[in-house]
């Protein structure tokens, strides 16, 4: 490490005014709903960030034979089939796989240029780093210490110190740059990981669509759209920044076993570990997950891919394969059939699920199936109200469709998509129309554009129930906007007119509209700033003992605990239901609660200082938002009462003892009796 004395000073001449965030824009100072947790309400404009104060036709060729070498040759030599390249397949492929690159540090260079705008990372301070990082954290820690023992085993330095003066009256600080710094290991992984996803976006789109054009409009559509397909350039923490990479591969993989004539062990294994780590960190990866196999399941129903095939891909999900040869014996019509297999699935799943939660006695995710009911019905409750008060747990906004529409996104795809369920028609007619209903009719070919159709209706429906989830359509879309390409659906138009003068005229349009999304992602430049909560770390770290117990809203609570050390009863993994428990008790502080009530359950939680926000008390977002109104549906018998938070700001005593206060935060030690 080096330390060098220099200025960087934090101050600047004015900026022109900041224009407004993506809608997809994380919640700053509120629970972060993004994290998995809900929270009440888009929070106020953030401390965190100063605005203007900142410094900165036929049908295409079948595949070629599968290739030895593993999985990788295969693929590679699915790709050159796919795309016609039999002969001179080794020098185009490489050409494919190095357009993916580039587009893989394009990617990573965007995201990268955005979040040093936004935040000004490279000049915090290691505590202002910590607390940019509202929730999960330090999954890379055993990574980094690897990185940082073999880095100084072999003598290379991994980071370079600075003395920031930031002004204002307030102290210099010290602020590091390089992979030796924590934060900046942390960052520099996640950007790495999406900047490989985009390279694996031109993959996808090449190989489902037979053609590079379909990989380069999958990629142009991404960044045309990219503030409604991705947060990580303004969160790079969020759940969804380390998972989604890998269902962008799982999906990849499925597409090439839908496709393949021959299935080979090692695409089931590569699948198999995709899908771990695409659920392992994030808790909406099942739900993803269940929307894949309801769509293989109707793939496979109406013949577009074998039994033996959907076995190998989800055996363990669907017991209902075993009885398709007694479905067969009976005398039905095929659309019976259909249903009948439909009913099985549908029903054998949701009794399977609810007798394993009783069985084994699971209800973290008990919270969704309200969530969801929630969406259909007047059903409320204390944890839905926390997720649908909050802008990114409620319904799709009515911009989003427009906003699709302005870079052609929405059109192309709908055009895909129409001729996709022409040729699925086409397919069923001839089956319905025979007369012969015991015999199975023979299997339909490009399995893989009905499953695509598919899961487009079923990321379609995630997205407008719940605004987050867009990052799954948004992005599909794209992917299908590749089949533009395709010769197995326009093959009749690519006759008369060459594909790459259909690909660029529509290319040339989305970018009028596409580039002024670029340009607005650009013209956004802030830095991170929470002095608030810096004076309430650095009082924590100094005057409280390291064993003290705290308690407050949940991204409050993982800064307290990243940042001071301090042990907490509540933090951001709001899946587990014991914890969705004691948050509840730590917010009956918003309640109506009486004081002495209220202090009496936070002592059986061992609770020795409560962080209290006052913001959290009065903002809403909509009628019936604000924390004592969500209180009220869930203790009416105190509605009408005053927020004992109210009280609390004004006197603190007899229960509690205020310690700390600044303009945000009042910490409050419990009095024990």
């Amino acid at each position: 490490m080096v330390l060098q004395a220099r200025n960087k000073h934090r101050e600047a001449a004015p900026k022109p005014p900041q224009p407004p965030r993506a809608s997809q824009s994380p919640l700053r100072g509120a629970p972060d709903a993004g994290a998995g947790e809900p929270g009440p309400e888009r929070a106020p404009p953030s401390p965190g960030r100063k605005g203007a104060a900142g410094r900165k036709g036929p049908r295409a060729e079948s595949a070629a034979p599968p290739a030895r070498g593993g999985l990788g040759g295969r693929l590679a030599a699915g790709l050159r089939g796919a795309l016609g390249l039999r002969r001179a397949g080794r020098g185009r492929t490489w050409t494919t796989l190095l357009l993916a690159a580039f587009a893989a540090v394009l990617h990573w260079s965007h995201i990268t240029h955005l979040f040093e705008n936004d935040r000004h990372f490279s000049h915090l301070s290691t505590l202002e780093r910590e607390m940019a990082f509202r929730t999960e954290m330090v999954i890379l820690a055993s990574w980094y210490r690897i990185y940082t023992k073999i880095m100084d085993l072999i003598g290379i330095q991994t980071k370079i110190c600075w003395t920031v003066t930031r002004g204002e009256g307030l102290s210099p600080i010290e602020s590091c740059e390089g992979l030796g710094d924590p934060a900046c290991f942390y960052v520099a992984v996640i950007f790495i990981l999406n900047g490989l996803m985009m390279a694996l976006f031109f993959i996808y789109g090449t190989y489902l669509s037979g053609s590079r054009l379909g990989g380069l409009v999958t990629v142009l559509c991404f960044f045309f759209n990219h503030g409604e397909c991705t947060r990580v350039m303004w969160t790079p923490p969020l759940r969804e920044s380390f998972s989604y990479p890998f269902l962008v591969l799982q999906m990849l993989l499925v597409t090439h076993i839908l496709r393949a004539t021959k299935l080979y062990r090692g695409s089931l294994i590569a699948l198999c570990i995709s899908n771990v780590f695409f659920m392992l960190p994030w808790q909406f990866a099942q739900f993803v997950l269940l929307t894949q196999i309801a769509s293989l399941f109707a793939v496979y129903v109406v013949g577009y891919i074998d039994i033996c095939k959907l076995q190998k891909i989800i055996y363990i999900h669907m017991g209902i394969l075993a009885m398709k040869p007694h479905f067969l014996r009976i005398n039905v019509s095929e659309l019976s059939l259909w249903v009948i297999q439909g009913c099985f699935w549908l029903f054998g799943t949701v009794i399977l699920k609810y007798l394993t939660s009783k069985i084994f006695g699971i209800a973290d995710d008990a919270h969704i199936g309200n969530l969801l009911t929630s969406k259909f019905f007047s059903y409320k409750d204390f944890d839905t109200l926390l997720y649908t008060c909050a802008a990114e747990f409620d319904f799709m906004e009515k911009e989003t469709p427009l906003r699709y529409t302005k870079t052609l996104l929405l059109p192309v795809v709908l055009v895909v998509f129409i001729a996709i369920v022409r040729k699925i028609v086409s397919d069923m007619w001839g089956v319905l129309t025979k007369q012969q209903t015991h015999i199975r009719k023979p299997q339909f070919d490009h399995g893989e554009l009905v499953y695509h159709a598919l899961q487009l209706l079923a990321y379609t429906a995630l997205g407008i129930l719940i605004m987050r989830l867009k990052l799954f359509l948004t992005p599909h879309m794209c992917v299908m906007a590749s089949l533009i390409c395709s010769r197995q659906l326009f093959g009749w138009l690519f006759c008369k007119v060459h594909p790459g003068a259909v690909v660029f005229a529509v290319l040339a349009a989305m970018s009028i509209q596409g580039s002024a999304n670029l340009q607005t992602q650009w013209n956004i430049v802030g830095e991170f700033s929470n002095l608030p909560q810096e004076e309430l770390i650095e009082w924590i770290k100094y005057s409280t003992k390291p064993d003290a117990v705290f308690a407050g809203a949940m991204p409050t609570m993982a800064s307290v605990k990243l940042s001071a050390l301090r042990p907490v009863v509540n933090h951001p993994h709001y899946e587990d239901a014991g914890l969705r428990a004691r948050t509840k008790i730590v917010y009956s502080m918003y309640s109506r609660k009486a004081a002495e009530e209220v202090k009496r359950e936070l002592i059986k939680l061992q609770v020795n200082y409560y962080i209290l926000e006052e913001s959290w008390c009065i903002r809403r977002s909509k009628p019936g938002c604000s924390m004592p109104e969500i209180w009220d549906v869930e203790d009416p018998a105190n509605a009408g009462k005053p927020p004992l938070c109210n009280l609390l700001v004004k006197d603190s005593k007899p229960h509690f003892t205020t310690v700390f206060q600044n303009s945000v935060y009042k910490v409050l030690e419990v009095i024990e009796e």
